[in-house]
């Protein structure tokens, strides 16, 4: 156990983004949340942390692998780079 996910975003559409964002975390039950530099997602999986977004940043996230929420997470951070540009990695 203990799976990681690394990224570093740039979201240049910012607006376009969260209203996306906000539609996938309704439609599957994942609650959405925004600060003042970012945009967090809160999963329903146990042992899988909230996937925090920065809008230019780097950030981690451990999700053990646990399904659907590791595939989730892949797909959100993947989405990104139709806003902006995403580098993406895991070990």
């Amino acid at each position: 156990m203990g799976h990681t996910l690394y990224y570093r975003t740039r979201i240049e559409r910012r607006s376009g983004f969260r209203k996306f964002l906000r539609r996938v975390c309704e439609g599957i039950g994942y609650r959405f949340s925004e600060g003042s530099g970012s945009v967090i997602v809160f999963p329903e999986c146990p042992l899988v942390e909230p996937l925090e977004i920065p809008w230019k940043g780097e950030g981690s996230v451990k999700t053990n692998l646990i399904e659907p929420c590791h595939s989730v997470y892949l797909l959100i951070l993947h989405s990104v780079s139709f806003f902006g540009s995403v580098e993406l990695w895991e070990d």
